[in-house]
Formats: structure tokens, sequence, C-alpha cells
């Protein structure tokens, strides 16, 4: 199990230690006799070979310019002295640390030293240069020497050498407007030349498709292809010639729709299938890229063409772009801009009727396209009368479904897999079809294959997610099913086992019969291994099954080798057990309720202790911790909650109390009698109210924090957050300020689409709990005493009864981010403080990496990020001048893009006030969306501030009575300003 559970701990961190980067190079470059003096400066040619490989790991481990632009530097001398074969090792090694050239300091230095190695009389040497130079393109685009040398090098007599000067050309001509206008004349002269090989042509074309920096170069180069494309009609002419002319267009823009005329001009008129198929291939570019761009008649020749074929693999490639554009807006285009579309039926379109005839087609693939585009366009066009199409792409799902389901091999697997999406994105735009659907799927679960089984157990449990369609009656032929493959232990069938229980989990919209709990748990124990059990574990935490996740984690604490393992398991088991603690809640049973959230309580307390046991430095649980000391917080609120309520029972208010209350001007008399006792408890009902807001700020905390998350759990966080706002407002509405409560900001949360089973119940909660608030603030002014204690400890019982879900994140970490900040000046020891004069301003540089993990930009990705500064005075020396308050503190705060995953900016910092400052430099990301998220990393130096030289003299002469000289006066620090 503990091999099993690697992912648990992937990606949590970077274990490997942290070299500065002096010692990192140090060690490089010196090497000892003990690693067999691994270095460049060995005299052996595979010791220097070695180390130079070695550089794209070392520029992983310390990403930032000190080390990027001494490494290079090093690289560029081997580079220049060495032989061939280790230029080649350098060659290689720059274009793998592509994105880290941008970070050499040096880069004239840089460049000198590899640019002397293209006056070699050695041609293989001329061409690693050029190769070396295009390689650099992005960080010397407009360096004329290298310019020059890839033109000299065009016309060499070695062909080494001219296809490294082609290389070169491209990648200059994509960085370089001024490049690419200059070397387009020589590229056309070359391609046009008599004495040019065909060949030579075919590696020269590919260049024209980076002239896209204006207008007229685009277009100049547009009329060279089709004077190309016209002139040599060879196959392998025209199809490089066309997928140039493709990627031109799709660069400059301006040029796609007569691009997209050209391609289905040659996919109709040319006989030959390599033209076909590449014109196929570029109609999918820019189906993908620029499908707003497509008209009807586009649309309309090619299902002409993709209905008049008599070849399945043009049939197929075609359709592959036709169910591209019907799952974007070029579907609506279709069906809008049609000729008396008003009029017209769905079925009498070209593309439908094409779409119709696939769906049965004996091949897999072409069947598959079909009933995709039969799908897009049910989902897309609804406001059409589409219920035919409806019928016809269940159909055809079902026909698809049992032909796959059967068979085992992977492209029949990859079929099944577009049939099942297209099931789960069917039944959420036509719920009306999810019955039939989930019938198809149950009854061909008994006979599928088990990799067909495992997907369509996840098909099963997407769509019950979406809507509660598995009825009890389903169980059964489920639990029939779980009992035949629990008697086999193939990987497979765990897999299955896994799949199965979630979708009986999801399907259990109540608690689990003591039946399906014993069957599962039998299964588990004679056919499962110790990851299967916790994955089932997992999974019934994350549908509320708090019961069964109990008694699984109980059963695997003796079967980790980990102390942390077992330690994260026994949180896991208390977790469960404290949500268990709350099903059994009823409705006016306070006294019950409490000792319900008393024993709870006893074993988050227990479960959290654990789970810091669990945490370690590469994985600090950091999200785990903060979810479940904030689900405390949250009980005790409401315990708290319940208490005063009870409470004040005890002291009822007198008839007179609002009218005593208006009178004496403190509303919150109106709670109660006019007694010590009663304002206490109305404070404590303004203090709960208080506190809910507080554990909402905490949880929008926690949200932001959570950069990394799904959004499954992002929105159990937010739902938790709504949870307290509600009994916040519910308090104030009822009990604190009636008058001046709004449920317009809160009646609105029900609107959006509900995602899960958890979501949904919360949500109905929510609604009830505003119902109840606003009719009694309705029917009675003001709300006696009973009433309103009645509602808030029913809100509090309804919300607990909720079974919580504990989402995929407080389990799994399937992206990773982290930021990590470099700062200079730095001090070399942590502890010791900058030394700064109090009139001159400290230049601070931030530099930043960012680092992903294996699966980046899975949910989210970074746009910009946020740097602030701020700066706090720790112990002040010297005497206390009157000084401007804008100098006593720095406040600043910027964004940067980061490039490569790098980024860079400085500060200037005043530190006017004699003493150690204390400089704090925080970072926070910008998503694409615009949203911030609180990850940090904080850093903090401190600074020294100390009094230059001339203000110093002036004071000791001022201590010793004597006039500061006239000069001297007019050189203190403020007036030089």
């Amino acid at each position: 199990m503990a091999a099993s559970a690697k992912s648990f701990l992937a990606d949590a961190g970077y274990g490997e230690q942290e070299l500065d980067a002096n010692s990192a190079l140090m060690e490089l470059d010196k090497g000892e006799p003990a690693r067999a003096r691994r270095c460049l400066r060995s005299g052996k040619l595979g010791e220097q070979c070695e180390a130079v490989v070695r550089f794209p790991r070392l520029f992983q481990k310390y990403p930032f310019p000190i080390l990027i632009n001494s490494a290079f530097l090093k690289l560029a001398d081997v580079f220049r002295v060495g032989n061939n074969f280790l230029r080649l090792c350098v060659l290689k090694v720059t274009q793998q640390s592509e994105k880290h050239l941008e970070k050499i300091l040096n880069v004239d230095e840089f460049v000198k030293r590899v640019f002397s190695v293209i006056h070699s009389n050695d041609p293989v040497a001329r061409a690693i240069t050029l190769r070396m130079l295009g390689s650099m393109a992005s960080i010397i685009p407009e360096r004329k020497n290298a310019h020059h040398s890839i033109r000299q090098s065009l016309d060499s007599h070695d062909n080494v050498e001219v296809e490294a000067a082609i290389f070169a050309a491209a990648n200059f001509s994509a960085q370089s407007k001024d490049f690419a206008v200059g070397i387009c004349n020589k590229i056309s002269e070359m391609i046009q030349g008599l004495a040019t090989p065909v060949d030579l042509k075919l590696k020269l074309i590919p260049i024209l498709q980076h002239m896209h920096h204006d207008a007229s170069l685009a277009s100049s180069s547009r009329q060279l292809l089709q004077q190309l494309v016209t002139s040599y009609p060879s196959t392998k002419m025209v199809i490089v010639t066309l997928h140039t002319f493709t990627l031109l267009a799709a660069s400059s823009l301006v040029d796609i729709p007569k691009q997209i005329q050209l391609l289905l001009q040659y996919l109709k008129n040319d006989p030959r299938k390599a033209v076909k198929r590449l014109a196929i291939q570029d109609l999918k570019l820019l189906a993908n890229k620029t499908p707003h761009t497509w008209s009807r008649e586009n649309i309309q020749a090619l299902c002409e063409s993709a209905l008049n074929t008599p070849y399945d693999s043009l049939k197929m490639g075609m359709l592959s772009v036709l169910s591209t554009l019907s799952g974007t807006i070029a579907i609506k285009q279709y069906f809008s801009s049609a000729p008396g579309a008003e009029a017209t039926t769905a079925r009498s379109f070209d593309l439908v009727k094409l779409a119709q005839e696939c769906c049965y087609h004996n091949n897999r693939g072409i069947a598959a396209h079909g009933v995709r585009i039969l799908t897009n366009i049910s989902a897309s066009c609804q406001e059409k009368d589409l219920l035919p199409l409806e019928q016809d792409a269940v159909f055809g799902l079902e026909a698809l479904l049992v032909l796959c389901s059967q068979d085992d091999s992977p492209g029949a697997q990859a079929t099944l897999k577009i049939t099942l999406t297209c099931m789960v994105k069917l039944v959420k735009c036509r719920p009306h079809l999810s019955q039939s659907v989930v019938e198809s799927l149950l009854t061909q679960l008994q006979s599928a294959q088990d990799n067909a089984r495992i997907l369509m157990c996840h098909c099963l449990a997407a769509i019950a997610m979406q809507l509660p369609v598995l009825a009890d009656g389903m169980l059964g032929d489920l639990m029939d099913l779980y009992k035949l493959i629990g008697q086999s232990a193939t990987d497979k069938k765990q897999e299955l086992l896994v799949s199965l229980a979630t979708v009986i989990f999801v399907s259990s919209q109540k608690a689990l019969s003591t039946e399906i709990k014993t069957v599962i748990k039998q299964q588990l124990e004679n056919a499962s291994n110790g990851w299967t059990a916790y994955r089932i574990a997992r999974q019934a935490s994350r549908m509320g099954n708090h019961d069964m996740a109990r008694e699984l984690y109980q059963s695997l604490l003796t079967q980790v080798a980990s102390e942390h393992f077992y330690f994260w398991l026994n949180s896991l088991k208390e977790f469960s057990h404290a949500e268990q603690c709350l099903t059994g809640l009823q409705e006016d049973n306070y006294s019950s309720t409490l000792s319900c959230i008393a024993e709870a309580l006893k074993s988050y307390h227990k479960g959290i202790a654990s789970l810091t046991a669990a945490s370690t430095p590469l994985n600090p649980l950091s999200f785990q911790c903060g979810f479940v000391k904030l689900r405390i917080d949250l009980l005790q609120a409401f315990s708290q909650l319940i208490c005063t309520c009870n409470s004040l029972k005890t002291s009822p208010p007198p008839a007179i109390a609002t009218t005593i209350a208006m009178t004496s001007g403190n509303d919150l008399q109106r709670c109660g009698r006019i007694s010590n006792q009663a304002l206490t408890l109305s404070l404590q009902m303004k203090h709960s109210m208080e506190e809910f807001r507080s554990l909402a700020t905490r949880y929008g905390d926690l949200y932001q924090s959570s950069f990394d998350a799904d959004s499954a759990t992002l929105r159990n966080v937010e739902l938790q957050q709504q949870s307290c706002l509600l009994i916040s407002h519910a308090i104030e509405a009822l009990i604190l300020d009636p008058e001046s409560a709004s449920f317009q900001e809160y009646s609105s949360n029900g609107t959006a689409h509900v995602e899960s089973e958890y979501e949904r119940r919360m949500m109905s909660v929510f609604n009830h709990v505003l119902e109840e608030v606003e009719s009694l603030n309705r029917k009675y002014a003001p709300v006696s005493y009973l009433a309103s204690n009645t509602c808030l400890c029913n809100a509090v019982i309804a919300l607990l009864k909720v079974p919580l879900s504990f989402q995929r994140y407080f389990f799994q970490k399937l992206q990773s981010t982290s930021i990590k900040l470099a700062l200079s000046p730095s001090p070399r020891n942590p502890a010791e403080p900058i030394a700064v004069q109090n009139n001159q301003q400290l230049a601070l540089k931030v530099e930043g990496v960012v680092q992903h993990g294996s699966k980046p930009g899975l949910f989210r990705k970074i746009q910009s990020v946020c740097l602030n500064v701020s700066s706090v005075l720790q112990s002040k020396s010297g005497q206390d001048y009157k000084i401007p308050i804008d100098n006593m503190t720095n406040e600043m705060e910027q964004r940067v893009e980061p490039h490569n995953d790098y980024f860079s900016t400085q500060f200037l910092l005043n530190f006017v006030i004699l003493g150690t400052h204390n400089i704090t430099v925080e970072s926070s990301v910008i998503d694409s969306n615009g949203i911030v998220w609180k990850t940090g990393p904080k850093t903090t130096i401190f600074v020294k501030s100390l009094e230059d030289p001339y203000s110093q003299q002036v004071r000791l002469q001022q201590q010793q009575g004597q006039p500061p000289s006239q000069q001297q006066q007019q050189r203190t620090a403020y007036s030089r300003f």
C-alpha cells in the first residue's frame, strides 16, 4: 500500500536539498576525485561530455540568473575551444534549456564566444554554430552579424551547412521582422531558381510560414506560395506548400476564409489521397483555432465531400472536422444562416443527413463521429424542435455501446470513451433522456469486458452526480455484479471494484443499508488489497457515507508501514466518526443535538492531532489542517448558538420590551428582560453573529489560498462559507436588526447550476432557511423570541444533517504550483541586517520562478504575479526627528507577468528613521480570469538604517556647542533634495 500511495505525496514539494548558486557551480566545475573528476576542466572527452549534459538538471535545481549566466558562459567557452562532439552536446543543452536563455545577463559575451566558431574552416563546426545561433534567436533577434552569417551560409556548397542555415533562418524569421523582410526575397529566389534542388526547395518553403509580421509581407509570401502550388504540382511540393499556406494564414489571421476555400477545393478536386489527407489535417487545424470563420457554404461543401467519398479513411477525417465544428459557434451559424431556416426541419440539412447515415456505419470511428455530431447539435441548438435527432442520437449511442463494450481492443476503448462522453453531455442538456440512457448502461454492464465496465461505471457516476436517476431498484443489479467481480483479484478487477463502489455510493442518496455495507466489506476482505480499500473509503468520504468510510479506515490502520500513513488514516477515521455522530440529529431535540456536536468535536480534536502528526516538511497538509480547524470552529459556533438560544428561553422578553428598547435607544434590550443577564445574552447573540462572519472570512481566505484545488473542492469551501453567512444573516434578521435585513443578496444563490448531490442538498437547506426567516419577518413584526430561537436552532440542525463531503483536494493534489523567490541584496546570514544609510534608497530586486508539478495548468493558469513589499520599524536608534509620515513606512505593490516561468522586478525603499527595519515580500498570483489567489510565499529580510556621515558630524558639533559651518548647513540630508 505504501508503494501505491505515491500519488498522495506526489507533487507535494520538491524534495531535493537546494544549493545556492555558487555552491552548485563549484560542485559542477571543480568536482572531486571520489566522483571520478566529472568536470569541465577534465582532459578526458567523456568526462567533459558528462559534465555538459548535467547542466539542464542543474538549471531545474536552481533556475535563477546568477547561476544561469555563469553556466552558459562556461558552456560558451566549451563550445569555443572544444571539438564538434562537445559543441553538439552544448547545442543540445541549449535547446533543452531554451526557457532559461533570457536569464543570461552577459548576452554580448555569450554570443561573442559562440560566434567566433562561425569563422572556422570546418563546415560542420559552422553548421553547429548556425544551429546554436538559431536556438538563441529569442534573445538575439536583431544581431546583424548573425543575420549576415545566415545569408552567407545559404549560398554554401556544403549541404550540412545549408540545412543548418535554413534552421537558423526559420528561427530568426519567427523572432525578427527585419530579418524576415530581408530574407524573404532571398528565399523566394532560391525556391524559384532552377539550380536549387527540389529537396532543398522542400526545406526552404516552410520558412515562409513565419512571414506574418505585417500585411504586405504576408501578402507577398502568399502570392509566392500560390505560384508554387500552381507551378509545381508534384505531391510532395503540393503537400508542403499547402501546409505552409495554412500555417501562414493561421498566424496572419486575415486570409483564413480564403485558405479554407482553397483546402476545400483541393479536397474536392484533387484525386490524390495524400493531398486530400493533408487538406483534412489543415482543415482540422483551422476548425480548432478559428471556428467562427467557417461559413455555412464551407460546412456544406465539406458535408458534400464526405457524402460523396467512397473511402472510409477520408470520410472519417472529414467527420472529425465536422464533429469539431459541431461543438463550436459554427454549428449555430450553419443552422441560423440557412435560407428559409424557419420553415426547414433539422432533418433536411446535409450535416444531419450525413450524421444519421454514419451513426450505424460498420467503421467504429465513423459511427463515433456521427453520434458526436448529433449530440453536439442537440446540445447547441436547444431552441429548435430536435426530438427526432435526440432519438437518433440515443439509438446510435446505444448501438455503439453494445458494439464497443464487448471488444477489448484499444480502438474500441477509444470509441467507447467518445460514446460515454456524448452520453453524459446529452443527459446534461436533455434530462428527459437520462432514464433510457442509464437503463442501457446498466443492462450492458452485466456482459461487458472489464475495461469497458470501468469506463461505464465512471459514466454512470457522472450522470448520477448531475441527476438523481439511479433508483433504489437499480442497486440490486449493481450489488449482484459487485459480488461476481469480488471473486477475482486481478488489477482490472480491483479498479472495477472501486468504480462500482463509487456508483453505489452516488446512487445511495441516503445512508447505506446494512446489507450493502456487509457485501462491500466481504468482497474487500476476499479479493482486494489495501490500496483498493483505501480508494473505496476515500470515495465514501467524498460521497458522505461516513459510517462505511470509518470502518474501512479502521481496518487499514494495521496495514501500513509508515508512521505518517498510520496517523493520516487514523485522522480520517476520527473525522468520519465525527461526521457520523451528526447524522442522527432531529429537529426540536436540542439537548441531543448539543451532545452529538460535543461527541463530534471530541473526535475532531483527536483527528486534528493525528493529522498534525501525519504532516511532513515536504507535505505539510496545510489545506487539510485549515479545513478541519474551520470545521471544528464552525461546530463550536453552532453549539454556542444553540446554548444561547436555550438560555434566552429562561429569560424571555416582556411584552413591553420593544417599547422600552425604542425609548432607551438600545435595540439589544428587545431580546430579553432589562437585566444584566438579558443584556449578557443579547451581547452573546451579537457575538455569535460576528463569529459566523469571522468564520466566513476565514473560509474565504482558505478558498483564496487553494490555487491548485479542483472546482468541486472550491465549491465545497464556498458552500461552507455561505452557510456561515446564512446563519449570521438569520441572527441579524430575526433578533438584532430586523428592519435593515435584506434578502436580495442571499436569494439568488439557488439559481446556479448544481454539480453534485451534496451541493443540491445544501442549496435546498439554504433556500428553506431563507424562506423561513423571510416569512417570520413578514408575519410577525417584531418576531417573537420563541419563533426566532426555534428557527435558528432548526437551521443549525438542518445544515448539520447534510453529511459533509471531503472533496478530492483533501486527499489528492492533481495540480501543483509553487513560487520560489530570491531577493537581492541578501545577507550571508539570514539573521544579519543589510546596512543602508538613511539618506539613500535601497534598490530591492525581487526575482521569482514558478514551479509546476506533473500536470501544469490542469485547473487554472497563472496570468501574472502580484508582489507586495512592506517594511516595519522593529527597533529605533538615535534621537527623534520630525520626519514626514510618508517616509516612515514602505508599502508597495507591483504586478509582473512571468515569461517562461520567470519574473523579475525592483522596488525603491526609503529608510529615513534610524534603526532596524523588517522588510516582508509576499507574492500572490492572478489567474487568467483575474482572480487573486494568496499562494505565497512570504520572505523576510532585515535592514539597518544608519546615519549618514554629514548628518552625524553636524549632530556631534551641535552636541559640543559649535555652530555648523555654512557649507555643512547646506549639505544636510534633506536640503540636498
